[in-house]
């Protein structure tokens, strides 16, 4: 196998965690960077089973720092980046749209440019991969999916920026003739999800025995994928994409919230042993997101038919996994919602 550098930005949090295990794991003739600025997001202890492996090195950093990106790709010559770093909750993007314009677009363009000028001369053997969403393209009625033909209509801003740094990439191939290859992937769900999101904090939610909050009427719909399954088509797409491609990257699991919050009650009623019933009685309807789009739902099948991938699990047997995660590692749960994980990385780097 031939031996190459990859740096794999934010590598800490939920999916690029679960991108640089399986890289370290399965290609040892590699080195790969794990670059993160290890905000409230990010965590090492998601990475501990792998973080003596002789292959693997974590630098902490931040991609809005230009000089900084610019200098590291200069010392340690990559033959190619993954790009997962991103603020991702749209919550957050709605309180504060300028942090997400700065992390995921200024972020991206100063990765892009610390590649070109690292890269000139020999950009068909370096390969630029941005992970991006399917929120890029807005809602969908009650029919239909998005593909990789679908125009961008983003409706929030985290959405917004994450469609202005795919339009950045795409421009960076086209002028500068650069690899770069992009992938919009439906919502994903697994262990290690940092848990103001739904799955995750439902769970700890109702192991608690707290409201757990649901939006509106709980009728909006989301695609779901494994957080493994995504690892694994990004590892497809990496090594087998045509430059310039677009690949939309879904779990063909469809739920409506409130459907997929019963689910998940019920399947942990039966986790704790409690009476069938007892953890749907904490749901808690809630105001509406503002700007919240209706349905997501995306097609894979170009994914599918020209590299070969499939998702491996449906959402039930996927959501059980995912419950027995939470429910046997308490303590990572238990440091990442009390805050104690930051403490300990702002003694360890600051």
């Amino acid at each position: 196998m031939t031996s190459k550098t990859i740096i794999i930005t934010g590598g800490a949090g939920f999916i690029g965690s679960h991108v640089v295990r399986r890289f370290v794991n399965n290609y040892p003739a590699y080195r790969i960077i794990n670059l993160d600025k290890l905000t409230y997001a990010g965590n090492l202890a998601n990475l501990k089973d792998i973080e003596a492996k002789p292959n693997y090195q974590f630098v902490k950093g931040d991609i809005t720092d230009a000089q900084f990106i610019l200098e590291l790709f200069q010392q340690e010559k990559p033959d190619g980046i993954i790009h997962l770093a991103a603020e991702s909750h749209v919550d957050r993007s709605i309180t504060n749209p300028l942090e997400f314009v700065i992390t995921n677009v200024v972020g991206t363009v100063n990765l892009l440019n610390a590649a070109r000028e690292t890269w000139k001369g020999h950009y068909n053997s370096h390969r630029f991969y941005h992970v991006s969403t399917d929120e890029v393209y807005g809602a969908l009625g009650a029919t239909g999916m998005f593909t990789e033909e679908t125009k961008y209509d983003p409706h929030s801003p985290y959405s917004a920026s994450k469609a202005s740094s795919d339009h950045f990439v795409r421009a960076y191939h086209d002028t500068y003739g650069m690899d770069c290859v992009i992938s919009n992937c439906s919502n994903n769900y697994g262990a290690n999800h940092f848990p103001e999101k739904l799955i995750p904090l439902a769970i700890n939610n109702i192991k608690l025995n707290k409201p757990v909050p649901v939006y509106g009427k709980g009728e909006n719909v989301r695609d779901w994928l494994w957080v493994e399954d995504h690892a694994r088509a990004i590892d497809t797409i990496f090594h087998q994409a045509k430059t310039g491609e677009t690949y939309n990257i879904g779990g063909h699991n469809e739920w409506k919230n409130i459907d997929l919050i019963h689910l998940l009650c019920k399947i942990m009623d039966k986790k704790l042993n409690r009476a069938e019933g007892t953890s749907a009685k904490l749901i808690s309807f809630v105001q509406d997101r503002a700007g919240h789009d209706l349905r997501y739902a995306i097609d894979s099948t170009k994914l599918q038919k020209e590299l070969g991938w499939t998702p491996s699990l449906q959402f039930e047997e996927g959501l059980e996994k995912t419950v027995d995660w939470y429910l046997e590692n308490e303590d990572w749960l238990n440091h990442v919602t009390s805050g104690e994980y930051q403490k300990y990385y702002e003694e360890m780097y600051k």
